[in-house]
């Protein structure tokens, strides 16, 4: 039938055509995840060993004093975790859109492919042997060891004929991971004076952390988040293969470069602040890609509010579950992030398998 006479059969039933529905079902789910985010945060501010109302928040926002133990409680300690779970997830969630995109394996994020172990196995490095302990220092190893770590997951799965396929990656993504998180436990116990140090880091926090470390890391996490909202209309172009990205008049070189340097960015940062956290950026890309369809555009603005969201809600549940002390939120995630993922793997075509 012809799209006209389909549009007006469509208008005549009071059904609205299809495109038309698929973006009022994006703006509404877009919508919903803002307000979920919205409601994390606020929880976030609110819960802890002490639970404070919502007026006494807003008081302690708008009128702090450093006499007042509700204002230092929310201003000294729980915006600044929340405003760093709001960076650290946004970065994770689109460094794991991003690879999925680039390697068109929906199974790739930054912990599994390496690019984690990487720039923790850096920052340990230059914890125990540089006595580097500020994040200004070591947020630069960060960077040296995801790039590398990437580099190196590549040039295993890139041996061959058939070149760097999905399961190839994932293979070597694999094994990469298990060999640097043998060398990272390795480091930890050779250096006893910052075991602990390395130990609470290693875990993934974003308790301890003040507003330093949230300036330290921004600069080159904004630059990395700006970069990969832009690549959307080049991770559609690659997800169809570079035979047919080139026919569309993409440079497919330019644009892998340019998502390799947007995974080590935000991968760094997000690593360097709070530690690695897995699960983000792998259940994120998959749970945005069920509301919105194939379209990179899309699935990389859900990411970048998803993602901050699940983090926040982890970090929370994190503060009341064993009281009187809390778990880490990267202890947290991985209980919730692998239920999720094992539900996604059994929805063949949510993740594409």
């Amino acid at each position: 039938m012809p799209a006209g006479v389909a549009t007006a059969d469509a208008g005549r039933t009071g059904e609205a055509p299809a495109h038309v529905r698929r973006r009022r079902r994006a703006l509404v789910g877009l919508v919903v995840a803002v307000v979920v985010l919205l409601v994390v945060c606020v929880l976030s501010l609110m819960v802890g060993a002490r639970t404070i109302a919502p007026a006494d928040v807003l008081h302690a926002l708008t009128n702090y004093s450093p006499t007042d133990d509700d204002s230092l409680v929310v201003v000294g300690s729980r915006l600044p975790r929340t405003l760093l779970g709001l960076a650290a997830g946004l970065a994770l969630g689109l460094a794991g859109t991003v690879m999925q995109g680039l390697s068109r394996n929906p199974l790739a994020d930054p912990g599994i492919l390496g690019v984690n172990f990487g720039a923790s196995l850096a920052v340990v490095v230059a914890i125990a042997f540089f006595g580097v302990t500020a994040v200004s220092g070591y947020v630069w190893f960060a960077f040296a060891g995801a790039a590398l770590a990437a580099g190196v997951v590549y040039a295993v799965s890139a041996v061959g004929r058939e070149g760097a396929t999905p399961v190839k990656l994932a293979l070597a993504g694999a094994a990469v991971s298990a060999a640097l998180g043998s060398l990272i436990t390795a480091v930890m116990l050779t250096s006893r004076v910052s075991l602990d140090q390395m130990r609470f880091w290693q875990v993934g926090s974003l308790a301890g952390r003040g507003f330093g470390v949230l300036w330290q890391v921004l600069p080159t996490l904004v630059v990395g988040a700006v970069l990969a909202l832009t690549l959307g209309r080049l991770l559609n172009g690659l997800a169809l293969g570079d035979d047919v990205a080139r026919g569309l008049g993409q440079r497919v070189g330019l644009a892998r470069a340019l998502s390799a340097v947007a995974i080590v960015l935000l991968c760094g940062s997000a690593t360097a602040a709070v530690g690695p956290i897995a699960f983000v950026g792998l259940v994120v890309p998959h749970v945005a890609r069920w509301v919105v369809g194939a379209d990179y555009r899309r699935i990389l603005a859900y990411s970048a509010v998803i993602a901050p969201a699940l983090l926040i809600a982890c970090d929370v549940i994190g503060r009341v579950v064993a009281p009187p002390g809390e778990l880490q939120v990267g202890i947290v995630m991985a209980f919730v992030g692998a239920p999720l993922f094992i539900a996604l793997v059994r929805r063949r075509s949510l993740v594409g398998l």
